[in-house]
């Protein structure tokens, strides 16, 4: 039986998957309570930094259309997610407006590029996309294996400037942003999806020119900040960014963000450090996160919506918790979708 408590479980999840076809999991998903997937990318496209000659061939605007159309007969409001990076992956390739490149990013007036944003945004929208997982606000000044070739500046500043305009354009044409990877990144020697290892291990000072963009985002309304995949160290010893009280406390309480929270990938080797998915997930939630970002493959959407309901009868999570984070997801949902 689909209880509130079920859907509540499915509506604080956002299935990834790399193709334009919905599977049988993912319409089940949506069917039980569901309401938003992120379009993502293949790993080869993710490493490239860029979507295949073949997919940007066979791609085209109907593609999504058909797609974002097709999961949205299951629900009354839809997030449809995809990467789009300042310099980095945008997953919408050839089907938008572009965004400035590196060298031109550098004297870029910020109105000019409020409004290139705005464009890309409408477009999306035409395709129904309603929300970008960007802009990237690490400010990378060190070895940086998951982040090399995703960003564009190492001014905290200029980064600040942009991505604000980022922010304001996007969601004035009816795009949610999603800022990450919060508290920064700016150095990992490890890349944190495929190594269980991969940590930050300066001290907090380091962090705080990194701050900078993170501040501007929030006065400047973003709707989600991410949360980053691994420890960091300077503000929780034990426990990856996305599943961390005190990262995750921080951003509510130091920053004053009262948006949706989202983990980053839960499936990334950094966060789970070879722990089952579905401990991850409620540690996730308990720990503040409101939007739980992981791979719809095999039976995984199931076996972790189904821990989460088990957590809360067991006492694990409080109910109250996963409600209110499934109400700030279909908040945003809503007013970031026509239906």
């Amino acid at each position: 039986m689909v209880t509130a408590r079920t859907k509540d479980a499915r509506a604080v999840i956002l299935p990834a998957f790399d193709t334009t076809t919905l599977s049988d999991a993912v319409k089940r998903f949506l069917d039980k309570g569901g309401c938003s997937l992120l379009l993502g990318e293949s790993r080869q496209e993710y490493l490239e930094r860029r979507m295949s000659a073949s997919r940007r061939s066979a791609e085209n605007p109907g593609t999504f259309i058909q797609v974002t159309q097709a999961a949205a007969k299951f629900t009354s409001h839809l997030l449809v997610a995809v990467d789009m990076e300042i310099g980095g992956i945008c997953r919408l390739h050839d089907l938008t407006p572009r965004f400035p490149d590196g060298s031109e990013l550098a004297g870029c007036a910020t109105d000019g590029f409020e409004q290139n944003a705005a464009a890309v945004a409408a477009a999306a929208k035409g395709l129904g996309v309603n929300c970008f997982l960007g802009p990237i606000l690490d400010v990378v000044t060190g070895p940086n294996p998951w982040l090399s070739g995703r960003t564009w500046s190492t001014d905290p500043n200029e980064i600040a400037r942009l991505s604000s305009a980022y922010i304001r354009g996007v969601q004035s044409a009816g795009v949610a942003a999603a800022a990450k990877h919060f508290p920064g990144f700016h150095h990992i020697d490890l890349d944190p999806a495929i190594e269980s290892a991969a940590m930050v291990t300066d001290g907090a000072d380091a962090f705080e020119p990194g701050f900078i963009p993170f501040t501007h985002a929030i006065q400047n309304g973003v709707e989600i900040v991410m949360a980053g995949p691994a420890i960091v160290r300077a503000f929780d010893t034990e426990k990856p960014a996305s599943i961390s009280p005190k990262v995750i406390g921080m951003l509510r309480k130091e920053f004053g963000f009262k948006g949706v929270i989202l983990s980053d990938d839960l499936d990334s080797r950094a966060t789970l450090r070879k722990r089952p998915i579905e401990e991850v997930a409620v540690a996730s939630l308990t720990a503040g996160t409101d939007f739980l970002l992981l791979a719809a493959e095999n039976d995984q959407l199931e076996r972790v919506a189904q821990a989460l309901v088990s957590a809360v009868e067991k006492g694990m999570l409080a109910e109250k918790r996963l409600s209110e984070a499934a109400a700030g997801v279909r908040a945003l949902a809503r007013r970031y979708s026509d239906g």
